[in-house]
């Protein structure tokens, strides 16, 4: 059966964007890229700053209320009516909950031919990155860069540390069955 869906999981500032993109470039085939900042950017703006929505500690922290929940368990079960659809999905999604997160995935997934795959980088290059991005809460990178893989189940792992995006979506396309 072909690969439907690629799950990239890793925390803020690992790399999955820029994964996603080469992905995009180097598959023969069109796939839909999707991101759960893309999830969150769509949101209300009263969502983005609530308790019942999802909150930016000054740490970095990130937390999420019933709202949020509610919003990102419909956003997972549209992608999941995509791909069974006939669209091929590149997820690039962000497990706060580890294993328990990525149980929610295969729920919603299940008959579906998934890849799962835990993108690394080390926190103080990811944390360099996301001072260089600007767009980001300090301290997300540090605080996401293991907790987000406990208990998560991959395919593959790849580690963007020392490894460019387009060397690790090669790496990646080599697994992806059509």
């Amino acid at each position: 059966m072909a690969t439907n869906v690629i799950v990239l999981n890793g925390g803020s500032s690992s790399g999955k964007s820029g994964i996603s993109r080469c992905l995009q470039a180097v598959l023969p085939d069109p796939w839909l890229a999707l991101s759960v900042d893309t999830m969150v950017e769509a949101m209300p703006a009263s969502m983005r700053a609530s308790d019942a929505g999802i909150t930016f500690a000054p740490d970095g922290q990130v937390d999420v209320g019933p709202a949020f929940q509610a919003m990102d368990a419909a956003w997972t079960e549209g992608i999941a009516a995509m791909a069974r659809a006939g669209a091929r999905v590149i997820v690039d999604d962000v497990f706060l909950g580890g294993a328990a997160s990525q149980q929610r995935w295969q729920k919603v997934l299940a008959g579906l031919e998934v890849l799962w795959v835990g993108v690394r980088c080390d926190s103080a290059v990811a944390t360099g990155r996301e001072i260089a991005r600007g767009d980001r809460v300090r301290g997300m990178a540090a605080l996401q860069a293991e907790v987000v893989h406990e208990g998560v189940v991959y395919d593959l792992v790849v580690d963007t540390t020392h490894t460019e995006s387009l060397v690790c979506a090669q790496t990646i396309a080599t697994l992806v069955r059509r």
